[in-house]
């Protein structure tokens, strides 16, 4: 993801949708939100409503792995 240039809070949010230190399964539930968030980044200027679509899409993607936790049969 290129923040180059992007506003401070643009940039320590985006760290959170990294998603290569999960397992495979989780990884591809995360990556969704990833590139949707990366998609955002690039098509939208900085600026308070970025920074609150993305922190709504980072919780979305909290629970998005949490439910694909509880789907996972090793539980």
């Amino acid at each position: 993801m290129d923040l180059t240039g992007r506003h401070p809070s643009t940039v320590h949010i985006a760290k959170y949708f990294r998603f290569d230190h999960l397992p495979p399964h989780l990884q591809a539930v995360s990556r969704a939100c990833h590139d949707l968030a990366e998609q955002m980044i690039r098509a939208l200027p900085d600026g308070p409503e970025l920074t609150a679509g993305l922190r709504k899409l980072l919780e979305a993607k909290d629970c998005f792995v949490r439910a694909a936790l509880d789907a996972d049969p090793a539980d």
